[in-house]
This record gives structure tokens, C-alpha cells and sequence, in this order.
């Protein structure tokens, strides 16, 4: 088997491997965030409905992530040599599905993961009644989502459509490379590559986007006064803007290389883990982490309303104390509190009547 081969197949399994256990997480944050959702419900948490607001959009960002994992997975030649799984295709029907990748991942599921995260960031400096309290703000989210990577999926679809093709491979002149979408391995396998063209409108929509996000990111980190909260808007805008740009770059450089050579396949490895990166900090960042914080919340609600009772049982203890040392009386057994029901002492038979109220336990 050529070395060529041995890396392709050692990088798919490793592109499958993470692509699963991105997809694991983005299952169980969804299942985390209906767990909240239903929580605040039956518990009637009310004041928590802010950080459960967004949710839908926060699914919605999960299921782009694990739509991009699948196109990623599609797009490897490891699954379609020799017909191991998707069983002996016809070379036309192959091509077809780098083209589909094409639209689906560079012009549809990435711009939308970036736009998800930059309007959910965004919610953050909107106000309650307008922002993710509302009850549209979900939908309209989305559209505006879906919307706004319209122009981009065109330009890709116009790339596949009629894009220029060269058929032959110029091994002097190497633009041949530039445009090309698939190349027929001797083993009728298509090679899914990258076209120029896509990789310059992608890198156009992330400058662009890039831009906003440092913009955006200011605005947020003035209003931030909680050191945590910093160093995730921090971490989040650094590998964001950092990594899906490195993502582009390494996707232009790949039309540099002969298709199927071992340095074509690392660096389209590496643009998948760039790009793996920033869906896997997003989902921590902006889906778990809210959650987790304000179920942390809730807790510490609770020990709060738990401090206020004992701190007034103890109170109430040293008050009855003091009553009883200025009359000269014995303090009353700790454990429990004893109001007389008048200050005259009312009789049954030769026994004074209580009101027994049970007390908090400080254990």
C-alpha cells in the first residue's frame, strides 16, 4: 500500500474518532440544556429564565457542529476505497458528494456556526425584553442566521455550478489545482479537495466577521466585571478568531500541493482540527458552561435562603436568651423556640400553653 494511502487512511480514522466524540458532546449539552429548561419549569425558577432564554439557538448551534462532523466525514476518501463503506459508488455519484460537501460545509454549516456564536454573543448586550428573554428572539435568530449566509452559499453553489474546470493535471503550472473539486484516484475514488474560489469567499466572510467579533468582544468585556466570566470572552474571541482564520489559510495553501500527496493531507487534517477547535470551545463556552453556572446558581440560592434562616434562628435564640437573663428565668432547650400564645399565661389544668415552631438545624 503507497505511504500516501497509509497517512490518508491513519488521519481519517483520527478525523472520524473526534468527529464522534464532538458529536457525544453536542448530544449531551443538548440533553443538558431540555434538563434545565425543564427544571426552571417545574421549579418555577423564574428569575434563572434569563440564561435559559437563547436555548433554541443554542441547539441550533450544536446541530450546525454536528451536521459540519458529518460533511467532514463524508468528504474522507477512506470510506470510499474499495467500497468500505459506502460500498463500490459509481466515480460521477462520488463527485457529487465533494460537491455537496463544497456547499454544505464551506458554504453553509461553518458561516452558520460563526454567525451563531457571534449573535449569541450578541444577545448578551441586548436588553431583557428585546434579547434572549423574548419569546421570538429565538426564531428570529435563526432566520436572520439563515438569512445572512445567503449570499455566501450562492457564491459556493455558483463555484460548483460553473465554476472553470481543467481536467487535466498541469504539473508545470499548477492552477490547475486552483479550481479543481475532485481528482479520479486509479482506484475509481474521488478525492475531495478544495477550490480556490470557495476558500477566498470563506476567508472573505470570516475577515469580515472576525472584525465584528474583536468589536463585539470589546463591548462585552466593558461591561464584564466578573474575572471568570473575562478569561472565557477571552478564550472564546482568541481561538475564534484565531483558528478559523488559520482554518482558511490552510485550506488556500492546499492548492499548492500535487492532490493526493502526504503534505495535501496533513494540512487539510490540520484546517479540520483548526475549525474542530473553535466549534469545541463555542459549545463549552456558550452551551455548557451557562447552564452549569446557573444550575451553580440555583444551588447557591438555595444555601443563601439556608444562611438567612439559621442566621435568624440564632437571632431569635440570643433574643430569648437576653429576655430570659434579664428576668432572671432559665433559657429554653436549644433545638426549639417557645412562644407564650398571651403575655398572661393561659391554663389548662396546671400546665401553660405553647406554640412549638421547629427550627432549621445549623448541622
Amino acid at each position: 500500500m503507497p505511504l500516501t494511502s497509509v497517512v490518508a487512511d491513519a488521519l481519517g480514522v483520527i478525523t472520524i474518532f473526534l468527529t464522534t466524540v464532538l458529536s457525544l458532546i453536542g448530544v449531551l449539552c443538548i440533553l443538558y440544556s431540555f434538563y434545565f429548561r425543564d427544571h426552571i419549569r417545574s421549579q418555577n425558577r423564574t428569575q434563572l429564565g434569563y440564561f435559559s432564554g437563547p436555548w433554541i439557538v443554542r441547539i441550533v448551534f450544536i446541530v450546525f457542529a454536528i451536521w459540519w462532523g458529518f460533511g467532514e466525514i463524508l468528504r474522507l476518501e477512506f470510506l470510499r476505497r474499495d467500497g468500505r463503506v459506502l460500498l463500490t459508488l459509481d466515480p460521477n455519484l462520488q463527485e457529487t458528494i465533494c460537491k455537496c460537501y463544497i456547499v454544505s460545509n464551506l458554504g453553509f454549516s461553518e458561516p452558520c456556526l460563526f454567525l451563531t456564536l457571534v449573535f449569541l454573543l450578541r444577545a448578551s448586550l441586548q436588553r431583557t425584553e428585546s434579547g434572549p428573554l423574548s419569546q421570538k428572539w429565538n426564531f428570529k435568530t435563526t432566520i436572520y442566521i439563515l438569512l445572512c449566509i445567503l449570499p455566501l452559499f450562492t457564491l459556493q453553489m455558483m463555484v460548483v455550478l460553473v465554476g472553470p474546470r481543467y481536467e487535466t493535471d498541469l504539473h508545470l503550472n499548477k492552477k490547475g489545482y486552483f479550481f479543481k473539486i475532485t481528482n479520479n484516484d486509479p482506484n475509481d475514488v474521488a478525492r475531495c479537495y478544495y477550490p480556490l474560489l470557495s476558500t477566498l469567499f470563506l476567508g472573505l466572510f470570516a475577515t469580515l466577521l472576525t472584525l465584528y467579533l474583536f468589536w463585539l468582544g470589546r463591548q462585552i468585556l466593558i461591561l464584564v466585571i466578573n474575572k471568570g466570566l473575562r478569561k472565557r470572552v477571552y478564550t472564546l474571541i482568541f481561538f475564534v478568531s484565531s483558528f478559523f482564520p488559520l482554518r482558511v489559510l490552510l485550506l488556500g495553501l492546499s492548492v499548492l500541493f500535487k492532490p493526493g500527496e502526504v503534505v495535501f493531507e496533513v494540512i487539510a487534517f490540520l484546517a479540520f482540527v483548526a475549525f474542530l477547535c473553535c466549534v469545541g470551545v463555542g459549545i463549552c463556552i456558550l452551551v455548557y458552561f451557562p447552564i452549569a453556572d446557573s444550575l451553580a446558581l440555583k444551588s447557591l440560592q438555595d444555601m443563601e435562603a439556608t444562611r438567612r434562616i439559621i442566621e435568624e434562628h440564632n437571632e431569635t435564640l440570643s433574643l430569648i436568651d437576653d429576655l430570659n437573663a434579664s428576668s432572671g428565668g432559665n433559657s429554653p432547650k436549644r433545638g426549639s423556640i417557645s412562644f407564650r400564645t398571651n403575655e398572661r399565661e393561659e391554663q389548662i389544668g396546671d400546665q401553660p400553653v405553647f406554640v412549638e415552631l421547629s427550627l432549621f438545624s445549623p448541622s
